[in-house]
């Protein structure tokens, strides 16, 4: 396997495929460069070198007691494409990947990066305040990590088999592998690094990210997230960054990337191209 040690020593564990133009792909809490399967399969079939990695405390990486923010994973995805001497590439991110995409473009990766793609994300900042009084309320946060703390393991469940996917809607077509996958994939990981990494994901004012970002972006959103309202969020970053292009998914899930692969790969790869 392939890792990448940080300078302050955590191993990040990656996957690196194929040749031609690099795509980068950053994973979802409280997953890992698994999620990403079908992307990087799809995208090596159209002759791209697909790379992934697992964030600190995920998957295959180091389970530290420390740097569960954005800005170290940032630069946790700078070590990366620094050792892989990455250039051209294009990032894409989803959900708190999306915030860790935004993060690692806007502050360490403009001379390396052609293009970035921003899915169902959550920039720029998800929590109800005073300066974003149509946020998500910060008791919703504190519930989730009361259930993280209590059983993990159920919790991961229950958001897998519910409103990740939008399995929990009426007529919706559930698949046991699919929620089997995603439990898979986030109880390899670290408690800590997933209960500080809420934090991270829901707190973290990334609006300035945002506005630095100066390269092409496609922002896509489904409007029946649970996970990530479209509203507080795409509308958001479509306003924010100054070269976007926003598309917007009727009835498509947070998880539409696994959902609706067929769907957004292909509007990916247009992007990619154009």
């Amino acid at each position: 396997m392939s890792f990448v040690t940080t300078a302050d020593g955590t191993e990040i564990f990656y996957k690196d495929w194929g040749k031609g133009q690099p795509i980068v792909f950053h994973h979802g809490w409280p997953l890992s460069s698994d999620d990403w399967d079908n992307q990087m399969l799809y995208f090596l079939q159209h002759g791209y070198r697909v790379i992934a990695h697992d964030r600190r405390g995920h998957g295959r990486s180091s389970q530290t007691a420390h740097g569960h923010d954005m800005a170290t994973y940032a630069a946790d995805a700078a070590a990366v494409a620094d050792h892989l001497d990455l250039k051209d590439a294009i990032h894409v991110g989803h959900s708190t990947g999306g915030g860790e995409a935004a993060a690692y473009v806007a502050r360490h990766g403009k001379s390396r990066v052609a293009k970035v793609v921003l899915v169902s994300a959550v920039p720029p900042i998800m929590v109800k305040s005073a300066s974003n009084p149509e946020g998500t309320p910060i008791e919703v946060f504190d519930d989730l990590r009361k259930q993280l703390a209590a059983n993990r393991a159920q919790f991961f469940r229950d958001v897998a088999s519910g409103p990740f996917y939008g399995f929990n809607r009426a007529g919706a077509s559930v698949s046991e592998g699919v929620i089997g996958n995603w439990w898979r994939q986030g109880m390899i990981g670290s408690a800590l690094a997933h209960y500080e990494g809420i934090k991270a994901f829901s707190e973290t004012d990334q609006t300035a990210d945002l506005q630095a970002i100066d390269v092409p972006a496609l922002i896509l959103h489904g409007d029946d997230d649970q996970i990530v309202p479209y509203k507080d969020a795409a509308l958001h970053q479509a306003k924010l960054i100054k070269n976007s292009t926003l598309k917007i998914y009727p009835g498509f899930p947070h998880g539409m990337l696994t959902t609706h692969a067929d769907v957004i790969n292909p509007d990916i790869l247009a992007f990619i191209k154009a």
